[in-house]
């Protein structure tokens, strides 16, 4: 018996000799348990599991320094280095994940469009597939609130702000001419097709240091980083045809497409209110380069657009009307370069240049203008932690603009040199799931005006529940004059805004809610004493204004069906002192209220989706000779109905036809008054009416690629 038991101690020693005991408990901060965390020593298969108290305890065979890690999902890993002798009776303490997907994010002001985002208001795919739009990324976000509908102009009008002061950014290098020049009454589109765009950040107002020279807003357009596969995409439609192609290698892919259009056809079929002696005619081409590194991306993005058109419109002053032609070539293009350089630095560093001309015609008036544009810029971003991130860089803009004039043996000609620099920095710092904080510091040189202005921008978010969040925003914005100033004043000083923000979000299963208030207090507003910006002009700075107004959207994709619909509501109340303002009154660009309503329906058994948006916009001011009000009138409210419809004729072909203001509501945009009263002392005017109350537009699209599945649904 006694030689048994020795042999049993024997043994238990020798199976527990060199083995040692790792426990602990794994809490929050707060100090409750987490059950259910891994515990295990990094590069062997010694481990555990936390029980419902949190504790942990397994052996090892392992001796010497050890790496144990601890994770758990929504947690930040943690990492403890030591002796395994001394990893006994630990107290271990885990801190949120702030990356996770439920983690606070910073919304005042900013709309995210793509599919990349913790929190996206629209994806890639509505940006242009919206009823309204026709295929213009432009038509689409003025579906968003903080928009007004301003429907003969067709550029981004923002919380009571001008469309000179939105920005558009492609890769983050500013595009200085981002839409075709058009004439009065016929609303202007993008130049740059969503073909080649994956993602789009809309900033209404707060946006980040890093851009600058905008008073209201930024439009971020983002190329795609890597097609996903070889495509051929063909384009039939009533007003033209389209072709696009995209090749991949091995780390290098090319995209191009091109368009033309002809309105010639459609206007022989759906004449208009204008006189067409030659009817728009546009050419359009883009390419994206991509080239991959072991620790970068090279993109070269080139677009070539030409326009050309020749019409008379009505005139009340003029029986002949009022002839107009004008022809426009713009060249721009754009290359970004993003590498990791490691432990955590990372550059962002890019080149634009922009070659526009154009050439207008008004009866007798010939107007050449060109401007030449270039945009470098740098920017390094280090992450200490997923807690803290930095980003500081520098940018450069020079733009060359020339204009000649002439008319009936009168010759003038004008123009300016403009250079600006700029420093920004911007940190990230997330205290924690719940609260999160950017601060940045915007400094600009503005060359012509010898001015030197400092721009600091804050931005601040919290969580108010597991869906809800509440951000707060403040920011400095300075801008240049436009060049229908500065041709004539070059040294014209920079315009002025404050933006202060509140943002509440909520986000839950398919469903979002927005509400958003704010005010925008503007100094320094561009004046002068005649009826347009001219040579003979007092041009100064003594212009000021405010723009104050509530926001609210919601989306809901998951309560219906196959069916996916927003709504968007914007009140705005706004004045300006500004031009040749006498007072301070509200623009002719600004509506006090906005209403959108768009809905999509995937019907299945017709293998079709079919759309419609709806747009409200109560009337917008304007001024009244017979009276003695400055802007003391108002047009009636503007409505329109658009619908659409995507056939898949199979799965890469789509017929798709689309109806805007399908209603055919009779909309104003204003009423042009006579220079002279008749014989009772009365100013006749006529109504500014649409170029057309309806648009028809049919198109088949094709689609050629390897997974004989990919189609062009998202494009239209």
């Amino acid at each position: 018996m006694k030689t048994l038991t020795t042999f049993l101690i024997l043994l238990i020693s020798t199976m527990t000799f060199g083995q040692t005991i790792i426990n602990g408990k794994v809490t929050d901060i707060k100090g409750e348990p987490i059950p259910g965390a891994n515990v295990y020593l990094d590069g062997t298969y010694d481990g555990d599991t936390t029980d419902e108290h949190g504790d942990f305890s397994f052996t090892t065979e392992e001796t010497g320094a050890q790496i144990l890690k601890i994770s758990f999902i929504s947690y930040e890993t943690k990492t403890i280095v030591g002796e395994v002798s001394t990893l006994h009776n630990l107290q271990i303490k885990l801190r949120e994940d702030v990356e996770a997907l439920d983690g606070v994010v910073i919304t005042a002001g900013t709309f995210e469009a793509n599919d990349n985002s913790k929190v996206s208001v629209l994806n890639s795919l509505d940006v242009v597939t919206t009823a309204s739009a026709l295929g213009d990324f432009v038509g689409a976000l003025q579906t968003l609130p903080g928009t007004s509908t301003v429907s003969e102009d067709g550029r981004l009008f923002v919380r009571g702000g001008d469309a000179e002061e939105t920005q558009i950014f492609i890769d983050g290098i500013r595009v200085f001419t981002p839409f075709t020049p058009s004439t009065n009454n016929i609303p202007t589109r993008g130049r740059y097709s969503p073909f080649l765009f994956d993602g789009i950040t809309f900033s209404t107002g707060g946006y980040s240091a890093e851009y600058g020279n905008a008073l209201s807003s930024v439009l971020l357009l983002n190329t795609i980083n890597e097609p996903d596969q070889e495509k051929t995409d063909i384009g039939l439609m009533t007003v033209g045809g389209s072709l696009g192609r995209t090749e991949k290698w091995e780390n290098s892919s090319l995209s191009v497409n091109a368009s033309y259009i002809n309105l010639a056809p459609y206007l022989a079929i759906y004449s208009d209110r204008n006189d067409w002696e030659k009817p728009f005619e546009g050419a359009q081409g883009e390419a994206v380069f991509r080239q991959k590194f072991e620790y970068g991306l090279l993109k070269i993005y080139a677009a070539f657009d030409t326009t050309n058109f020749e019409l008379t419109q009505e005139d009340i002053n003029s029986t002949e009307g009022l002839r107009f032609k004008l022809k426009n070539r713009n060249f721009y293009t754009n290359t970004s370069y993003v590498s990791v350089l490691g432990k955590g630095w990372t550059l962002n560093t890019g080149l634009s240049c922009t070659i526009a001309k154009t050439d207008i015609g008004i009866v007798n008036d010939a107007i050449n203008d060109d401007e030449n544009s270039l945009h470098a810029k740098i920017k390094i971003k280090k992450r200490f932690s997923s807690r803290f991130k930095l980003n500081f860089g520098l940018e450069h803009f020079t733009t060359n603009f020339d204009e000649t004039y002439a008319s009936e043996g009168v010759n003038a000609t004008y123009g300016y040199i403009n250079n600006n620099s700029a420093a920004f920095v911007e940190s990230d710092i997330i205290f924690n799931k719940n609260l999160a904080l950017k601060v940045g510091l915007r400094a600009d040189n503005y060359e012509l005006s010898d001015e030197f202005q400092v721009a600091p921008r804050v931005s601040i978010a919290y969580k108010t529940s597991k869906n809800g969040q509440l951000s707060l925003a403040y920011g400095d914005f300075y801008q240049n004059a436009t060049s229908a100033t500065l041709k004539f004043n070059p040294e014209v000083g920079t315009q002025n805004t404050k933006h202060y923000i509140m943002n509440y979000q909520y986000v839950n299963d398919g469903k979002i809610f927005r509400a958003e208030t704010y005010r925008k207090d503007y100094n320094k507003l561009i004046k002068f004493d005649t009826e347009f910006a001219s040579f003979d002009s007092n041009i100064n700075n003594s212009g000021s204004g405010f723009a104050q107004g509530i926001d609210l959207f919601w989306r809901d994709n998951k309560s219906i069906k196959n069916v996916d619909y927003w709504l968007s509501y914007s009140y705005l109340d706004t004045e300006r002192d500004y031009r040749n303002f006498p007072t301070q009154s509200q623009p002719s660009f600004a509506n006090t209220h906005n209403f959108s309503a768009v809905a999509k329906y995937w019907i299945e058994d017709w293998k079709s989706q079919v759309g419609f948006a709806y747009t409200f916009a109560s009337g917008r001011p304007y001024t009244n000779p017979n009276t003695t009000q400055f802007l003391g009138e108002k047009t009636k409210s503007f409505n329109s109905l658009s619908l659409n419809w995507a056939y898949l004729l199979s799965p890469q072909k789509i017929l798709y036809l689309s109806v805007n203001n399908v209603l055919a509501f009779k909309n104003i945009n204003g009423y042009q008054y006579a220079n002279t009263p008749d014989m009772n002392g009365n100013f006749a005017r006529r109504a500014l009416k649409p170029a057309a109350d309806q648009f028809f537009f049919v198109g088949f699209f094709w689609t050629i690629s390897e997974d004989g599945t990919d189609n062009q649904l998202d494009n239209l």
